[in-house]
């Protein structure tokens, strides 16, 4: 497996600072992966919605933890070629001001 394009979106909801989407192998988009800067570091969360019991279940999901790091290493060395955290949580500032 092949993670052939990261994009990245700053946001600025809870502890998320990045909206990210992925292209494997250049044949499929996983898009609404979440860059969490949680207590314990940043990590990268798949995909979910809410269900009606309030719960949430991923969309899509990586099978391994291989598959899982691989991902992760993607977004967040595009996170820190980008500027890192810090710069994703100054960009999601400067949208909010001016929205």
């Amino acid at each position: 497996m092949e993670i052939t394009r990261v994009t990245l979106r700053p946001v600025s909801m809870n502890k998320v600072c990045a909206i990210a989407s992925i292209v494997i192998d250049d044949a499929f988009a996983v898009h609404d992966l979440r860059v969490v800067n949680g207590d314990k570091g940043v990590f990268v969360a798949m995909p979910s919605r809410r269900l009606p019991s309030g719960d949430f279940r991923d969309i899509c999901h990586p099978i391994n933890a291989e598959a899982r790091e691989h991902i992760q290493q993607a977004v967040l060395g595009q996170l820190e070629e980008e500027g890192g955290v810090e710069a994703f949580a100054a960009a999601a500032a400067g949208v909010t001001a001016q929205a």
